[in-house]
């Protein structure tokens, strides 16, 4: 097993610039565990969640993931193709919060994720890498902010690319998510008790950035294994 640095929190609070920009610093590979949700989501679309089991199982394993490259270069492909712009609307968002309530797609994720994190040093960003995917991992970062703030961002991260959101209903969404995942039964989003808890909602992202590279100077550095 690699060296893995994790980063978790809700939905908007800048996991994936922040997670990036780290991998970057350290010259790791960065998985995305929230585009392997929406991968599926987007696949499988709203009929795949009234699956039974055994079938839901057979269409995961038709899935295969893999990583290539480091920083923010890393790509994640699915089958041999990398993920694109069309899995990263707020509808797919939505329908991948659905799915990460599935006992069967978090036991196919959970096995992909460690799977990836044996054959790479990388940063993971998620919702319960530092809980459920790699709890032994020695560096752990847990990222947090208002609903508000996080809606502000996500609203002008969309605006970037091209999309225009009314500001209430991303609010609106990022507070039903938060519900969506803080109350599921399985691995629900909380920090894990031995990660660094960094309230990001007053800090630009050189400020995250420059507090998690301050903390992992004082962590172990150890691999997970």
């Amino acid at each position: 097993m690699g060296r893995v640095i994790t980063l978790d929190g809700p939905a908007g609070v800048g996991k994936s610039t922040l997670a990036k920009r780290v991998a970057e610093e350290l010259g790791v590979a960065y998985l995305d565990t929230g585009a392997m949700f929406r991968t599926i989501a987007n696949t499988l679309g709203p009929e795949g969640l009234t699956l039974p089991r055994p079938a839901m199982e057979a269409e995961l394993a038709k899935l295969r993931f893999s990583l290539s490259g480091s920083g923010a270069a890393t790509v994640l492909s699915c089958n041999g193709i990398p993920t694109g712009r069309d899995i990263r609307t707020e509808e797919v968002g939505m329908l991948a919060s659905r799915y990460a309530t599935l006992p069967a797609v978090r036991a196919y994720l959970k096995k992909a994720q460690q799977a990836l994190g044996a054959g790479y040093d990388l940063v993971a960003e998620g919702r319960d890498m530092g809980t459920a995917v790699f709890p032994s991992a020695s560096d752990k970062f847990f990222l947090d902010a208002s609903p508000e703030v996080r809606a502000e961002r996500r609203a002008k991260q969309l605006a970037e690319t091209g999309v225009t959101e009314d500001l209430a209903k991303v609010t609106a969404r990022i507070k039903e998510r938060d519900e969506q995942d803080r109350n599921r039964a399985i691995a629900p989003l909380v920090a894990a008790k031995d990660a660094v808890v960094i309230d990001t909602s007053r800090l630009d992202i050189d400020g995250v950035f420059n507090a998690i590279m301050r903390e992992m100077k004082q962590l172990p550095q150890k691999s997970a294994p």
